[in-house]
């Protein structure tokens, strides 16, 4: 698909203006209910929909079903973010009124670090076509990680602080409590951070482990960075609303790292096969509505999968601990045991 400067520039300014109107309504920290998190998701999803729909008719059918075979895919891979994005809340005990502030910054700063990472691996991409033969293996083994992680038996969860994030800290200080929306402050005539930074920033920095696996798991499905680029946004700018959403449910979410494993491990698989076939090498390729059914239906298979084993799980739980009320208790475990960048 070609894609002028004059649209990237009116694309990325129209991006920047939902943001400003996501920040705009949401500026005063408040608790944000289900009815507004459920609503600004529907919001989200209809405006990827559209847009989706857009480059159908004002592009072509490869380019839509590009957009949406990778919006869907990323939109996934963030759900299993959300589990490291409780655990850092949990960490540094926010204030439930200012989560929603916490992540607007920390996924603004995600969107910068993925569109440097989208046009370094666009530009490594059309210079050596060999790399997808890299994709292709570090997604396959990413997924065999992902089902290992997902059969360990570890269940102490727990947020590590990354090199950077530590460094900063000691650089900067920090002050002893939060401080509302404020980010610096002065203490002793000294510039410190708030906690609220310090959140913001391990938010955003991250999200760059993420990176690692689903801008490869995307350019595996498009090599087009201003579809690349779309995705990832319209992905990562519902992030926030779907946090609050699903918070409750990330937990019966149990099966959810085996079918990003499959995802991941299949399209390592169509990254291999395409890069047999830039070889010269006579392999078939999978298509994009191909592609765009499995991810679909793993998606599907998984969530019921998921619900049908923590019911199970939570009717046990309740025998076990004599419960006659027929009401089920809180059950799975996060897929996500320990994270460090």
């Amino acid at each position: 698909m070609d894609v002028s400067m004059t649209l990237w520039v009116l694309t990325i300014l129209g991006l920047s203006a939902l943001i400003a109107i996501d920040f705009f309504i949401g500026r005063k920290p408040h608790d944000v209910s289900i009815k507004e998190a459920g609503t600004w998701s529907v919001v989200w999803i209809v405006l990827a929909a559209l847009f989706g729909l857009g480059l159908l008719f004002f592009g072509n059918s490869q380019a839509s079903g590009e957009f949406f075979a990778g919006f869907i895919t990323e939109k996934s891979l963030s759900v299993d973010n959300l589990f490291v994005f409780v655990l850092i809340m949990a960490k540094f005990s926010v204030p439930s009124h200012l989560q929603q502030r916490v992540l607007l910054i920390g996924v603004l700063i995600a969107l910068v670090l993925r569109a440097i990472f989208i046009a370094a691996g666009a530009a490594i991409i059309a210079s050596f076509s060999w790399v997808f033969y890299i994709f292709g293996a570090f997604l396959i083994y990413t997924a065999w990680k992902l089902i290992q992680e997902a059969r360990s038996d570890d269940e102490e969860d727990e947020f590590e602080e990354n090199r950077l994030l530590k460094s900063v800290e000691k650089k900067f200080g920090v002050a002893d409590k939060y401080h509302g929306t404020k980010l610096f402050l002065k203490v002793n005539g000294k510039r410190v951070m708030t906690p609220l930074m310090v959140v913001m920033l391990a938010i955003g920095t991250t999200d760059v482990l993420f990176a690692l696996d689903s801008i490869p798991a995307i350019f595996g499905l498009t090599q087009d960075p201003y579809i690349v680029f779309t995705a990832n946004a319209f992905a990562l700018m519902g992030l926030r609303q779907l946090y609050f959403l699903i918070g409750g449910l990330l937990k019966k979410l149990v099966h959810l790292s085996y079918g990003l494993s499959v995802i991941l491990g299949f399209i390592g698989v169509k990254l291999v096969l395409h890069a047999l076939h830039e070889s010269d090498v006579h392999v078939p390729e999978i298509s994009i509505p191909f592609s765009l059914a499995v991810i679909c239906g793993v998606l599907v298979i998984t969530t019921i999968t998921s619900l049908i084993a923590s019911k199970k799980q939570a009717e046990r739980e309740a025998a076990e601990s004599g419960d006659t009320t027929g009401k089920p208790a809180a059950s799975g475990k996060s897929e996500k045991d320990s994270v460090e960048v």
